[in-house]
């Protein structure tokens, strides 16, 4: 999985890049090759002032639900990185299980006509005077 890291003017700590793909790779492996791009975005809102301001908004784009997006704002980079990352991995699982439910349903309904047609068929079939 490839993933990018976005701060603009933000400065980050060093360790944070290792810990950030630690964390993606903790709640985004199992849809492996779905995965098709990973953005995090880091932000310290209010600057050098302090207070709940460290912004990580994360952005995954996956084959066959389009793109999630978490963001959470937390005193803590890491603290922000944990709910952001496990968020976002909660967000891809339902729309892929949304995806798949949706696929099914489809697929029972076309089942189910294709049998009613069979059964239409068959009775036509059975009341034309030449059939035997």
């Amino acid at each position: 999985m490839t993933w990018q890291l976005k701060s603009g003017t933000t400065r980050i700590p060093a360790d944070l890049s290792r810990y950030i793909e630690r964390k993606l790779r903790r709640s985004l492996d199992r849809f492996g090759h779905r995965i098709e791009s990973v953005v995090v975005f880091l932000r310290d809102v209010n600057g050098p002032r302090g207070g709940v301001d460290k912004a990580c908004r994360v952005l995954v784009k996956a084959r066959g639900c389009g793109a999630a997006v978490a963001l959470v704002v937390d005193p803590s980079w890491y603290a922000a990185i944990d709910r952001a990352t496990a968020r976002v991995g909660i967000v891809v699982s339902r729309e892929l299980d949304k995806r798949r439910t949706d696929a099914r349903a489809r697929q029972r309904k076309a089942t189910e006509v294709a049998a009613r047609s069979r059964k239409v068929f068959s009775r036509l079939h059975s009341s034309l005077p030449f059939a035997s």
